[in-house]
């Protein structure tokens, strides 16, 4: 449902400025000649609330889809910056590559939202006892 037909002029031209991303937060206050305090209870309003949630909501969606857009082609990109011939490039290159290669490998693993008991199979009693007793003949180096 759309909210923005039980908000005053005023609270619409808020919104309006703020997801426009032309301004501050502070800017649109001014330009509307709003205060931080009405501003605030604003927030403490159900539509108001929720017509800027569902803008919030409706602005990231749009970047997520400018990320996924262009994923690919980042990706070579950064791909291609691990041969750079500056090597502080390269290493920051690399560095990215492995950072967003972990992430991604994170979130699948979240998505499955399975305890970490599920994942692991269970161990015979008899290879469970035979491999803490490796464990514990196992000379530790602490070096």
């Amino acid at each position: 449902m759309l909210y923005s037909m039980y908000l005053s002029k005023k609270q619409r031209g808020v919104l309006v400025d703020l997801f426009s991303g032309q301004f501050t937060v502070q800017e649109v206050l001014e330009k509307r000649k709003v205060t931080r305090r009405t501003y605030y209870r604003w927030h403490a309003q159900q539509y108001f609330a929720a017509e800027f949630k569902r803008l919030l909501n409706l602005a990231r969606t749009e970047h997520q889809l400018v990320f996924a857009r262009y994923a690919s082609d980042i990706a070579t990109k950064l791909v291609s910056l691990t041969t750079a011939e500056k090597e502080e490039t390269a290493r920051r290159a690399c560095m990215d590559v492995i950072a967003n290669h972990v992430r991604k490998a994170k979130s699948i693993d979240d998505a499955k939202d399975k305890p970490l008991d599920a994942q692991l199979p269970e161990l015979p009693p008899d290879v469970a006892s035979r491999l803490l007793a490796a464990l514990a003949n196992e000379k530790i180096d602490v070096s």
